[in-house]
């Protein structure tokens, strides 16, 4: 756990832009095959071509 808060705090501090009211961190879990990972995600709002028909 302090892997990903070290990962994050390390994004934070190297002055990317970054809008972190839009990140969140996923929890994936693995159950009995695969260990649990996490996956740091960023919401990207629509750039309107989905309302001009452009999307595919």
């Amino acid at each position: 756990m302090s892997e990903r808060y070290a990962y994050v705090r390390r994004l934070r501090t190297e002055g990317s832009r970054i809008d972190w009211s839009a990140v969140r961190m996923d929890t994936l879990c693995g159950r009995l095959k695969q260990p649990t990972t996490y996956r740091l995600s960023l919401f990207v709002p629509n750039s309107g071509r989905a309302a001009e028909g452009g999307a595919r």
